[in-house]
């Protein structure tokens, strides 16, 4: 008598696909970044997959180029995130500033790109003097653009209160 076990034979995809679901653990809702938006590019939603941690708290970003800045320096991270949770857009650290030593932290008194107008500035940023005054930019590309035409651009900067270390022309 001959037994039939049709039963036993999975599909070897299935069969590795379950035995990887039972060895991996689910992300708990404590392992995912409670931010919707960017630290750095503002206006950007995140995507999952990239997702990166400060002081093993997730944080979520919206591109490849922020992870690498992320990644790249970490007093800039750490001031990211500092001027992020002051902003709202990092909600996972609010009430855990002095723990994570952001109080420590002075913050400039420009917050934005004055060319890239919804990204963050650090003091670790590219920046160049303007009337006596450092002003500084998300990346290189914004520090060129500015370059091309500085009065201009500074203008509009002060028109839209991204400046605040330069007085607003009377």
């Amino acid at each position: 008598m001959k037994l039939h076990f049709s039963f036993l034979q999975l599909p070897l995809r299935a069969a590795i696909l379950g035995a990887s679901l039972l060895s991996t653990p689910f992300a708990s809702a404590e392992d995912a970044a409670a931010n919707k938006h960017c630290p750095m590019m503002t206006e950007d939603d995140v995507e999952e997959e990239h997702q990166v941690e400060f002081k093993g708290i997730p944080v979520a970003l919206c591109c490849g180029k922020c992870e690498r800045l992320w990644k790249a320096d970490e007093k800039a991270t750490a001031y990211y995130v500092k001027v992020a949770t002051e902003l709202g857009l990092l909600p996972q650290f609010k009430g855990k500033e002095k723990e994570l030593g952001l109080d420590a932290i002075e913050l400039l008194p420009q917050r934005y790109c004055p060319i890239n107008r919804k990204s963050l500035v650090t003091p670790y940023s590219p920046s160049t003097e303007y009337q006596g005054v450092k002003v500084y930019f998300f990346n290189d590309k914004a520090k060129a653009a500015w370059e091309k035409d500085p009065d201009a651009a500074a203008k509009k900067a002060i028109e839209a209160g991204i400046l605040p270390q330069l007085k607003k022309a009377a």
